[in-house]
């Protein structure tokens, strides 16, 4: 794939494994989160155990004009990005009207914002050189309305929309763009915001086979890869029931406690 990788939301979880992955195939890295000290020390030893270049750039992504000063810091440092993955984000658990509104408009400019900024970015070059990938991490929420989450589910179902459209707008021309969907993934995600308790986080896969999936569909170009065979199979069922019963089913396990 891509010479240089670009991965948001480097600093913990998905991010960082994609990071090692994509470091023991060779690939030098940009990395960029909040947490610079995090990024740091993946930086060094990612340096040390596969000699890769690792370039950090701490930056909240969330922030007006972030995306465009990232980029400014990269195309100042005379790097190109091949490979993008678009993997910062978080969520929100409760009733939509008790949830503070700047957390939740916060949410949308980072889970969908950044997402496309970043991809607008970085998509022209791509396509002039006619080789280029972008994995965007959206999730089996992308299915579904989901109560008590619903800025964070409807957010991920933005990822998916837009992802499939770009796949389709940029096929045939040497870039490839892939949704990843995974379900509930062992992480620091549940911590983080805040959601220990919650009931579907007994079904969390390990992420190994997460990146794997990731990789391996925008490596084929797959437009969507859920991840696993069960979340497939849950997402397809999403799609034929009726959704009043799919939302109903989601608000009951969002609302239930592990």
């Amino acid at each position: 794939m891509g010479d240089t990788a670009l991965i948001t939301g480097a600093s913990a979880g998905l991010g960082a494994h994609f990071a090692q992955a994509l470091a023991a195939e060779g690939h030098d890295l940009i990395l960029t989160a909040r947490r610079e000290d995090r990024l740091n020390a993946l930086a060094e030893r990612l340096r040390a155990a596969h000699g890769v270049a690792v370039q950090v750039h701490a930056t909240d992504l969330a922030a007006p004009g972030a995306v465009a000063g990232l980029m400014r810091a990269i195309e100042q440092a005379g790097q190109g990005v091949n490979l993008l993955v678009n993997n910062a984000g978080f969520g929100a658990r409760g009733d939509f009207a008790e949830l503070d509104g700047a957390v939740q408009a916060r949410m949308i400019d980072l889970n969908c914002r950044a997402v496309v900024e970043l991809a607008h970015a970085v998509l022209p070059g791509m396509l002039q050189m006619r080789r280029g990938w972008i994995l965007n991490i959206a999730s089996t929420a992308a299915f579904q309305a989901g109560p008590q989450m619903a800025v964070y589910y409807a957010s991920k179902a933005f990822v998916l929309s837009f992802s499939e459209a770009l796949h389709e707008e940029v096929r045939g021309r040497g870039v490839h763009v892939t949704a990843l969907c995974p379900g509930p993934v062992e992480t620091e995600f549940f911590e983080a915001n805040a959601m220990p308790d919650v009931a579907f986080r007994r079904f969390a896969s390990g992420p190994a086979p997460v990146i794997r999936d990731g990789l391996r569909a925008l490596r084929a170009n797959r437009a969507v890869k859920v991840s696993g065979a069960a979340n497939a199979t849950l997402a397809f069922l999403t799609r034929l029931a009726p959704r009043i019963v799919s939302r109903r089913a989601a608000a009951a396990i969002q609302r239930k406690r592990g």
